[in-house]
Parts: C-alpha cells; sequence; structure tokens
C-alpha cells in the first residue's frame, strides 16, 4: 500500500504544537487544570543566532541543499529552536512533515521536496533509526545532490547521532548497522542547543516577564529551564495521575515529601520519614493490598523515575566531598514543590505525617518551623512535642513558643519556666511572661516586669498590660499605664487610652486624640470617630464632623479609611456604598478588605465571585478567610468541600483544636 503524502502548508501556517514542540509549565498564579497550550517568550540565545545565520545561506544559495541537524539532549529545546529559527527566517516558504518513515519516503518518491521547501524532520532517528531507515536516509541523500535552494531541518539527541554516525571497528563481527544515515548525517551543519541557560539569558527580561519563564528560572537547578518548562507538565501528570502497580504507593511518597517540603522541612528527606508518612495517604484497600516487604522499594522507584529522561519527583543527593549520592535521603523536584505549594495549599496532612516528623526530623530550624505549621492546623500536641524537640537540639527561640501553648493549656508554672529560659537564652520574652503574671493573679510582679522592660527600651508589656487591666474592668489602672507609654510612639497604647477616656469624657476624648496623634496621620483620632460612627444611623453620621474626617482621610490617600467607612456604611444598613468602598480598597491594595467583600457579593447571592475573593484573600495570607470559605461551600450544597476546609482548625480525632 502506497503512504500517503503528508500536506505541505507555507511555514507560517504551522504551529508550535503541531510542529512537535513541548507544551510549557504554567506560570505562578495560573490553575494547572486551565487548559491551553503554553508557549512562553523565546529567549534568543548564542546558538539560536548561528543557527538563524546558517538558514539564511541556505536560502540564498540557489545551487545547493543543506541537511541541519539542532542536536541537544532531552527537553534542551532542540525544537522550539528549529521553529523559532524556521519562522524567522523561512517564514514564506513550504514545509512539509513526514510523521513515519513511510511518508518521508513517500514524499522522495513522489520528488514532493521541491525548491524553497523545508523538510521537517523533529526526533529525526525516528526516520533514520527505523528498519526503513536505511532506505529514506539514501534517497534523501540523493535529494541533497540536486539543485536547491532546499533545507532539510532536524532535531536529534547526541546519544541518537553517535548511534548512527558509529564507525564498525575493524573486524567487527557484525554488519554496519547504518551506512547511508552515517553517510547522510556526515553532510550535516550541526547546531548544538546548550542544556542550561547562561547567567545573561537569564538576566533576559523576558524571563521575569513571562510567568512560565519565571516560575522555570526559579525552580531550575543549574540554568535548566528549558527542561523545566517541557517535563513539568509531564512531572506533574506523573504525580497526579500515577500508573502501574506501584503508582499509588509512589504517589502517596511524593506527597509525603511535598507536605514536608511546603509545611517547613528544607533539609533533604530522609528515607524513613517519608516511609513513615506514606500510609496515611492511602485508603485502607490501598494498605491491605501492600507486601510489607516489597511497597516502598517499588514507590520510591515510581517516585525516582525520570520523566521524558529529565525529572523526577525525587533526587539524588550529591555528598559534600568526594563521589556518589548521600544515602537514604532524598532531594525533591523544585518545579514539583511549586507546583504543591498552589495545588495543595488547603489540605491537611494526615495524623501519620505528623507522626513521621516527630519521629524522624531532627534538625532544630527544620522541627521549628514544621512545630508552627502543626500549630496553625490545630495540632497543639504534635506541636508543643515538636517545639521541645527542638529546644533539645538547640533553638532556644522555640522555647516561647512552647511556654505558650503550655501556658494556654494551664500549665503556668512549666510555662513561666520556659519563659525565663527564652529570657536567659537572649529571646524577648517579657511580654508573654507579664501576661502569664497578670493572668495567674500577680499584678504586682506583672507590673514589676512591665516596668522593667519599659526601662529597657521595651513598651509592649506595659501595652499588654494596660489591655489586661481594661479587660479586667480596672480602667484608672489601664488609663494610667497608657497615659505613660502613649507618647512613648505605641499606636496601639494610644487608641486604648483614648477609648478609656471616652467612655467618661468624650470632649477630653476629643483633645487626647489630637494630643497623642504622634505620627501625624491621626490615626488615633480617626479610630475615634470609627467607634463613634458604630453607634450611629447613616444620616446621623452624614452629619458629623467623622464623615468630613473620613472623607479628608481617603482624599489623602489614606487606603485603610477606605474600609473603616464601608464598615461604617455596612453597619449602617448601606450595603452598596460598602461594597463600593471595599472594592477601592481591595483594588488599592488593601488584602483586608477582600473577605469583606467575599461576603457581600455572597449574601448578595453571586457564590462564585465570593469563593474568588475569598480564595485572593488566602492567597494573600489573610487565613481566616478559610472558615468563611468553609461555610460559603456548605451554604451551597458543597458540605464535604466544606468540611475539609473546617478540618483545617480541627484535630484528627474530630475534637475541636485546643493547646495541649
Amino acid at each position: 500500500m502506497t503512504a500517503r503524502l503528508d500536506r505541505r502548508l507555507p511555514a507560517a501556517g504551522w504551529s508550535a504544537r503541531q510542529l512537535g514542540v513541548h507544551p510549557a509549565i504554567h506560570g505562578t498564579g495560573t490553575p494547572e487544570d486551565s487548559g491551553g497550550f503554553v508557549l512562553p517568550e523565546y529567549v534568543e540565545r548564542d546558538h539560536d543566532r548561528r543557527l538563524r545565520d546558517r538558514l539564511r545561506r541556505a536560502a540564498a544559495d540557489r545551487a545547493h541543499p543543506v541537511l541541519v541537524l539542532v542536536r541537544g539532549p532531552s527537553s534542551a529545546g532542540k525544537t522550539r529552536t528549529a521553529f523559532e529559527a524556521v519562522r524567522a527566517c523561512l517564514h514564506d516558504w513550504e514545509l512539509v512533515f513526514p510523521k513515519t518513515p513511510a511518508g518521508l519516503a513517500a514524499l522522495l518518491d513522489a520528488g514532493a521536496l521541491v525548491p524553497r521547501t523545508v523538510l521537517w524532520l523533529n526526533e529525526a532517528q525516528n526516520h533514520l533509526g527505523s528498519p526503513a531507515g536505511e532506505e529514506a536516509a539514501a534517497a534523501l541523500h540523493r535529494r541533497l545532490e540536486e539543485p536547491g535552494p532546499l533545507v532539510v531541518l532536524g532535531t536529534l539527541w547526541p546519544e541518537y547521532h553517535r548511534r548512527l554516525t558509529a564507525v564498525p571497528e575493524p573486524g567487527a563481527q557484525a554488519a554496519d548497522a547504518h551506512p547511508h544515515a552515517r553517510a547522510l548525517l556526515g553532510q550535516a551543519a550541526v547546531v548544538d542547543v546548550p542544556a542550561a541557560f547562561t547567567a545573561e539569558a537569564l538576566a533576559d527580561p523576558r524571563v521575569g516577564r513571562d510567568p512560565s519563564l519565571a516560575a522555570a528560572a526559579a525552580t531550575s537547578t543549574g540554568g535548566q529551564v528549558a527542561q523545566t518548562l517541557a517535563a513539568g507538565p509531564q512531572l506533574v501528570d506523573h504525580y497526579r495521575q500515577p500508573t502501574g502497580p506501584h503508582g499509588p504507593y509512589g504517589r502517596a511518597v511524593i506527597t509525603a515529601a511535598l507536605d514536608a517540603r511546603r509545611l517547613g522541612h528544607a533539609a533533604h528527606l530522609p528515607v524513613a520519614l517519608l516511609e513513615a508518612a506514606a500510609p496515611g495517604y492511602l485508603t485502607g484497600e490501598q494498605r491491605a493490598a501492600a507486601d510489607p516487604a516489597t511497597w516502598f522499594a517499588g514507590a520510591l522507584a515510581y517516585a525516582r523515575e525520570r520523566v521524558k529522561g529529565v525529572a523526577a519527583a525525587l533526587e539524588p543527593v550529591a555528598g559534600p566531598e568526594g563521589m556518589g549520592a548521600v544515602p537514604d535521603v532524598h532531594g525533591l523536584n523544585d518545579y514539583l514543590d511549586h507546583h504543591a505549594r498552589t495545588a495543595r495549599r488547603y489540605d491537611v496532612p494526615p495524623a501519620s505525617f505528623w507522626t513521621a516528623v516527630r519521629d524522624h526530623v531532627t534538625d532544630a530550624a527544620d522541627l521549628s518551623a514544621l512545630a508552627e505549621a502543626a500549630g496553625t492546623r490545630g495540632r497543639y500536641r504534635i506541636a508543643a512535642e515538636l517545639y521541645r524537640k527542638a529546644a533539645g537540639a538547640g533553638d532556644t527561640r522555640a522555647l516561647s513558643a512552647l511556654a505558650w501553648l503550655r501556658a494556654a493549656a494551664g500549665h503556668t508554672g512549666e510555662a513561666e519556666r520556659l519563659y525565663r529560659q527564652a529570657l536567659d537564652a537572649g529571646h524577648p520574652a517579657m511580654t508573654d511572661l507579664t501576661r502569664l503574671r497578670e493572668e495567674c493573679g500577680d499584678p504586682e510582679g506583672a507590673e514589676r516586669l512591665a516596668w522593667q522592660a519599659y526601662a529597657a527600651g521595651d513598651v509592649w508589656p506595659l501595652v499588654v498590660l494596660a489591655q489586661l487591666r481594661e479587660k479586667a474592668g480596672d480602667f484608672g489602672g489601664a488609663e494610667r499605664l497608657a497615659h505613660r507609654t502613649a507618647r512613648a510612639g505605641s499606636y496601639t497604647v494610644a487608641r486604648h487610652l483614648v477609648r478609656l477616656r471616652d467612655a467618661r469624657d468624650p470632649e477630653g476624648a476629643e483633645r487626647l486624640a489630637l494630643e497623642v496623634d504622634f505620627d501625624g496621620r491621626s490615626r488615633v483620632h480617626s479610630n475615634l470617630w470609627y467607634r463613634r460612627g458604630e453607634a450611629m444611623d447613616d444620616e446621623d453620621w452624614e452629619r458629623t464632623e467623622g464623615e468630613s474626617h473620613y472623607r479628608g482621610l481617603i482624599d489623602d490617600g489614606d487606603i485603610p479609611a477606605l474600609s473603616r467607612l464601608a464598615r461604617l456604611r455596612e453597619n449602617a444598613g448601606n450595603p452598596d456604598e460598602a461594597e463600593r468602598l471595599y472594592q477601592r480598597a481591595a483594588g488599592a491594595g488593601d488584602t483586608w478588605a477582600l473577605p469583606d467583600l467575599a461576603r457581600l457579593r455572597a449574601a448578595a447571592g453571586e457564590a462564585g465571585e465570593a469563593e474568588l475573593l475569598y480564595r485572593q484573600a488566602l492567597d494573600a495570607g489573610r487565613i481566616k478567610a478559610m472558615a468563611d470559605l468553609a461555610r460559603l461551600y456548605e451554604e451551597t450544597g458543597d458540605a464535604a468541600r466544606g468540611q475539609r476546609l473546617s478540618r483545617f482548625g480541627v484535630e484528627a480525632d474530630g475534637s475541636q483544636a485546643r493547646p495541649w
């Protein structure tokens, strides 16, 4: 059967995707499943200039066709290099792309390679190394002896080039496998694509401007940006869609590594940690089907499998000296880590992860970072254990965090001992110690500590003490402390001082607010009017000096004033005006306005817009939006998703999280 001729089209009519260019990774902030073929901006390098110069000379040579090979390792950017060169130099020529060796033979037999044609041989080894490759190589060699202009443009890995051009050893018994391919490739002009970007290429403005390039540059080692661009999507797919009997177990090991890295484990990952953590990421059925003696070896093999021959999820770690890898530890692929920090940012690791961290992490800094992550996720028991282990490993800063957890759990004696250890080690703990003394019923001791800190230049223990006295109903004591420190530069003290005065002497509070506005921005005065506005209806507020005060702040560029005025409008029953003000605040960069704006959109029935706003708030670090987003999911019928988010602050056994 005669092969069908592949179609000819103007070179400019072919897309990068049609000619075999790999889709690139998505940039930061772009969902991985958003679809579309990603083609980042192109950064020209030295090899591009050499290739384009060769193609321009070929276009001007009417007598001689040329064979040009773009050679380089897997995913180095060979096909993109060739595509951009054709588009720049031969865009008005015809291009034909045979998909099979039979298709190439059919084109040659039909005499279809007329002048001003580009023959596109992407992955040329598929044509020349096949059983029919020798015949195709001979026919193509003959075409190159005819008049031009004609460009045969191929891409080839170095190892295939060596194999196809190797000369048999003298006296070898095996037949010469590729004599025609060797003769053909001997005529080629070879342009090598380097494996890495140079420092000069990485400094190109396009690298920072294009989201995909920026993500690849930030997550590539040794300048191997092209490999990350090309292999990143396949590596993510290898992780997210595991195949084969070991795939699910490999995915569990990779996920444990991803969670360890994103939650604070900066050092290389111990094998023992991954093995202990992985079971919690598997279903009961998967655990039951696993062979206890072999499952982890198979899982590691899957995690270390190199996608496209370039990248693996887990990589060996070179020793500090000499040759070989460090035993029993692995590095994590940087791009996969980058992907997980977005894809898994709302996911809570299972109990097996935290137990594995407790049992197998030894680095003090890693322990403290993981302890903080555990605490913010309601894992107070494990947080305390990790902080204790971190302190024992030499991180004396962990003492204060551990003391806070012990105090919150009611163990005040142990907490005070830990705070004093932190102070002896040179870490600021006086504010927390002052709070502890006051809450334990020792006001004289608390005040002694606060003034001791104040004499050393630390005003915050007095700030906290004033707040605690006010909370206990001792307004005179609170005002006395606040007045002593307001002029020391503490906005918090001044604000509370004015609020205390306002309850008994509104006119005096007004004078005091103007007096202690030491920062020149009327923040204390503004806070006073905000509190008064909360007690007024909309019409009364608009008639006060407070309305003109806030409008003046807004006109002067005070962005937080927009949100404050919006909240007053909302409380007064004017949600439309509140929403406009929140939108202005968010548009001006006030991320605190995002949850409020989301709440109003949800109340208006716009759940989709509300979800996007809550997610923007979370991405900006507004963690309290997590509970609001969970509530939104539950109210819109996605109870399971809402419950998963609610687990962010709940212990694994389902009980409400509290310090232990």
